[in-house]
């Protein structure tokens, strides 16, 4: 501020002595005024540009197009956004430690299954069933994870990289494997070494029976410390496929419900189909209790049928003409009619359906 003041006072001076020392021109006095008129015009503007420099708090006014000063407010009466300071520009960002990042998902990749039933056989178009489970060595549980599931023939998963357990089922038939998925497509190939199993049942002498009273139930041929099987299937009825391993089965064949039960080793072949026909000693046998020979047979009676000698009770009922399958033998029926008991004796012989009568001769009379 001081600067200009000086300066404007010497050239005021400067132009007071050009004033005074400027000749007349041609009986005018040009020079005389064009000095005077720069003096009046250097004392009005001076003392102008000596305040705008001297304002407190202002700096020199910015150039076109120039960002606002911090904290100057614009014509509109809102404060103005700060503008970073040249000479302390923001903090550089920070960058994280890579170590301390969380993991990110992992990208699935993809897994082909398919089953063969032997090494040379055609890969199965349908009746498969895979389970994909999570392999516990990678996990802290001890119970397998179910991680994905397929029906069908042919199957593909997406999973994460890492250790899985794929187990295809084909009915009764199946095979576990161990796959480790990474960072490429994978094709996995089972071979079941699988066979079928057709069952039928008989009387002895091809006589046929009532297919529906017929049931087979199949187990692991090897037996436990206690003697005990595996059960595979229990209550396959009669000419349907079985699909197994290849291997040797214990089948028990029931014919009713009572004691007619046939015991049979089978082989399973792998790759074919294997069809046994069990046959049972055995024949049905309706009971009757009867006022006289021929008679109608009388309603509401309790039934209690025995095996003999030894009187071992094999069944009991109530009504008019209870029916049993059972095994050729010797046996004892006990009939309760009214407070009155009936017995008899009576022989059952393979292949022959029959009905057994009691005669009532002492009915009491309503």
């Amino acid at each position: 501020m001081r600067r200009s003041l000086v300066f404007a006072i010497l050239v005021t001076d400067i132009c007071r002595a050009a004033i005074d020392r400027a000749p007349p021109h041609h009986g005018n006095f040009m020079p005389r005024r064009l000095a005077s008129t720069l003096l009046a015009l250097l004392i009005a503007t001076a003392p102008t540009a000596a305040l705008a420099q001297s304002a407190p708090g202002r700096g020199p006014a910015p150039a076109a197009g120039a960002a606002p000063a911090a904290g100057a407010t614009p014509p509109g009466g809102a404060p103005a956004p700060v503008a970073p300071i040249p000479y302390a520009p923001n903090p550089a960002p920070t960058i994280p430690n890579p170590l301390a990042q969380p993991d990110l998902p992992r990208s699935k990749q993809v897994l082909r299954l398919r089953a063969l039933v032997t090494d040379n056989g055609q890969p199965i178009r349908s009746g498969l069933v895979w389970r994909v489970f999570q392999d516990t060595k990678e996990t802290d549980e001890t119970k397998l994870k179910l991680v994905a599931t397929a029906a069908g023939g042919e199957a593909m998963f997406r999973l994460d990289p890492g250790s899985y357990l794929v187990h295809a089922a084909y009915g009764r038939a199946g095979a576990t494997t161990r796959v480790t998925v990474e960072k490429a497509e994978r094709t996995e190939t089972l071979v079941l070494n699988a066979g079928g199993m057709r069952l039928g049942a008989a009387v002895v002498g091809d006589l046929p029976v009532d297919q529906d009273r017929v049931t087979f139930d199949i187990y692991s041929k090897d037996a436990d410390q206690r003697g005990d099987r595996q059960a595979l299937v229990i209550g396959a009825k009669p000419g349907r496929v079985i699909r197994l391993n290849a291997d040797t089965y214990h089948v028990v064949s029931h014919y009713g419900d009572l004691n007619a039960v046939v015991r049979a080793e089978i082989h399973v072949n792998p790759g074919k189909l294997t069809e046994a026909t069990v046959y049972h000693k055995a024949a049905k046998t309706t009971l009757k209790l009867v006022a006289e020979t021929g008679g109608e047979a009388l309603a509401g009676v309790d039934w209690l049928v025995l095996s003999q000698p030894n009187g071992d009770q094999l069944t009991e009922t109530v009504g008019a003409f209870p029916s049993f399958v059972l095994a050729e033998g010797e046996y004892a029926v006990v009939a309760k009619h009214q407070g009155q008991v009936y017995t008899r004796n009576f022989t059952v012989e393979a292949g022959y359906d029959r009905e057994v009568e009691l005669l009532a001769d002492k009915l009491e009379k309503p």
